[in-house]
């Protein structure tokens, strides 16, 4: 069992919990799974019963994918990925809304 580091993109959908305005969002999340593509579906499958409307999932691998590659990832980031081996869960770990600029692409001049 491996820990994956997942973006996800979220697109709008009633009860969803996104703040007012936003048009969706952005999710870091850790989970577990025998390889990436178990640690999607039940990433997907999760945010789905939590009402939220995934779009989009890029993979960014596992620790010592991501130490290979060198990122610098600190002893928070590596404690969530540890709960999400110990737990065998999807961990959210950082959640980002996106919102339309003020005189944005749907505002004429």
């Amino acid at each position: 069992m491996n820990v994956y580091t997942l973006l996800i993109e979220l697109g709008r959908k009633s009860g969803d919990g996104l703040p007012d305005g936003a048009t969706g969002a952005a999710l870091i999340c850790y989970a577990a799974g025998r390889d990436e593509a178990e640690a999607v579906r039940e990433t997907v499958a999760i945010l789905k019963q939590a009402d939220m409307a995934p779009l989009d999932v890029t993979g960014h691998g596992t620790l010592d994918e991501r130490l290979a590659e060198g990122h610098e990832i600190d002893d928070q980031e590596r404690a969530l990925m540890g709960r999400a081996l110990a737990e065998n869960a999807v961990i959210i770990a950082q959640m980002e809304p996106f919102f339309d600029p003020p005189g944005g692409a749907g505002d004429a001049d």
